[in-house]
């Protein structure tokens, strides 16, 4: 499979015994989805799914965090057409449509987008360390986008108090809500993924992509993303979210946040 460049990848890809590891590598950005993680991911994806040698494609990362949503450097200062998140709803798609089971191994935090990009896998298998968070409205903007495939997941009260409060949560609460499927101690985590692979690997290919047409009839995404979109997009460029961004960046309150005087 085709890759990046030593010097601009932070995408690490290996094909082996029918699967397809995809590896988020950019852990100086917390593996945000950055302009370069969505292409390569991108691109990644659309090779492993045409690649008939690849039975699963599985998600995993390197460093403490599996993924902190979009990349919010490149969001400060862009106007909405020109905002990250425009890219978002095709990555998701790609996932979410794939002829083939994709599962999810996540080993640290996932936040906003992170969690999108998980809860748009077939399988999701977390460890203990793991957490997942909906930071959006503590940012000024607003979870539209992921909503399209975290809401078809989750039991409708979880989510709505999650997405709503933006609190972090664990891997047995995530569980219980339905954003994990298996949340496991960290040191089975590899040998959960790995059965998990095998079990997904024992389905016949068309049956399998049959049977995941068939259970994603129900959600239309292409659908909802084009009004999901524009909201989206339009808080990440508005005032609010411009200030929440600045405020994270900077390490301090937003100035929507009580102060208690």
């Amino acid at each position: 499979m085709t890759s990046a460049t030593n010097d601009d990848r932070v995408l690490s890809v290996d094909v082996s015994a029918g699967v397809a590891r995809l590896t988020l590598d950019s852990p100086a950005n917390r593996n945000a989805l950055s302009r370069a993680m969505r292409a390569q991911l991108r691109a990644a994806l659309t090779e492993a799914f045409a690649d008939e040698a690849v039975r699963v494609v599985v998600l995993d990362h390197t460093g403490r965090v599996f993924c902190s949503g979009m990349d919010l450097a490149e969001a400060t200062g862009g106007a909405a057409a020109d905002q990250g998140v425009n890219e978002f709803p095709e990555l998701l798609q790609l996932i979410w449509n794939a002829p083939k089971p994709v599962l999810a191994a996540v080993r640290g935090p996932a936040r906003a987008g992170g969690v999108g990009l998980a809860a748009a896998c077939d399988v999701v298998v977390a460890g203990a360390g793991a957490s997942f968070a909906f930071t959006e409205v503590r940012i000024g903007v607003v979870p539209a986008v992921i909503s399209a495939v975290c809401r078809p997941r989750m039991l409708p009260h979880v989510v709505h108090r999650l997405m709503l409060t933006g609190e972090v949560f664990d891997a047995a609460t995530a569980a219980a809500g339905g954003l994990v499927d298996l949340a496991v101690p960290d040191d089975e985590v590899d040998a959960t993924v790995a059965a998990q692979v095998t079990a997904l690997a024992a389905g016949a290919p068309s049956a399998l992509a049959e049977t995941k047409r068939l259970l994603r009839s129900g959600t239309d995404l292409a659908g909802q993303f084009p009004a999901l979109l524009q909201l989206s997009a339009r808080f990440f460029a508005g005032e609010e979210g411009q200030e929440g961004i600045a405020a994270f960046r900077e390490k301090r309150p937003a100035r929507w946040v009580p102060t208690g005087e």
